[in-house]
């Protein structure tokens, strides 16, 4: 079990890291959550949650199947994160409305293999589900199976959503997933982009593989 201290410097991680998407341009006002495994548990940001008002104290932890004390409710996307903790190895996972994703989301486009870092999701694109209402438990299926073979998707007329070892590993994937997007949709703007074949992303895989280049699932 946690202990109390460990419970609290948990939530005081979970509060900056909200703070820092925020900071980052990938949240705005009160869209997107943040959550972290806490034995059999979750540490949860509450509904409602901005940068502004986030703290340690606000943050809910909850059973993976939807039970919690107090006063403050969970975010209404919990079932999706609970989802992602019983089906993969995540430690940590963050939804975003960032901009660039959305806009592919909206799309209903998986974001292609046309750079190299986007093998740093697991494989050689990074899917975008289908349209799923928030909150529902389509949502979180959808999304928990994406993620069993990749580190991140897109869900559809929605965003993004991450899996990560820890809270900084998964804010920073969701911030490189913004980033990816967005230098996706720059290079379509000049036409069809290059997508790498099938052999330059075993090359790849391989080269990342013997340098120990991140682990990706």
């Amino acid at each position: 079990m946690t202990d109390n201290t460990d419970e609290q410097a948990l939530r005081a991680e979970l509060a900056e890291q909200y703070r820092q998407l925020s900071g980052a341009g990938l949240n705005e006002l009160s869209s997107g959550n943040v959550s972290i495994r806490i034995d059999d548990d979750m540490l949860i940001s509450p509904s409602g949650a901005t940068a502004k008002n986030i703290e340690p104290e606000v943050v809910v932890r909850m059973s993976l199947n939807g039970e919690w004390q107090g006063e403050r409710k969970p975010s209404s996307e919990w079932r999706m994160h609970a989802a992602i903790y019983k089906n993969t190895k995540a430690s940590a996972v963050i939804h975003t409305h960032s901009d660039y994703c959305v806009a592919l989301s909206c799309q209903g486009q998986d974001l292609p293999g046309f750079h190299y870092l986007v093998g740093t999701f697991g494989g050689s694109d990074v899917p975008c589900t289908t349209y799923k209402t928030f909150g529902s438990e389509e949502l979180a299926e959808s999304a928990a199976q994406a993620l069993q073979k990749r580190t991140a998707c897109l869900l559809g007329s929605h965003g993004m959503i991450c899996r990560g070892r820890n809270l900084e590993q998964a804010v920073m994937l969701a911030h490189r997933l913004e980033i990816m997007c967005r230098q996706y949709v720059l290079s379509r703007q000049l036409g069809e982009p290059y997508l790498l074949t099938d052999a330059e992303w075993d090359d790849f895989f391989d080269r990342a593989k013997k340098i120990s280049y991140g682990k990706f699932i």
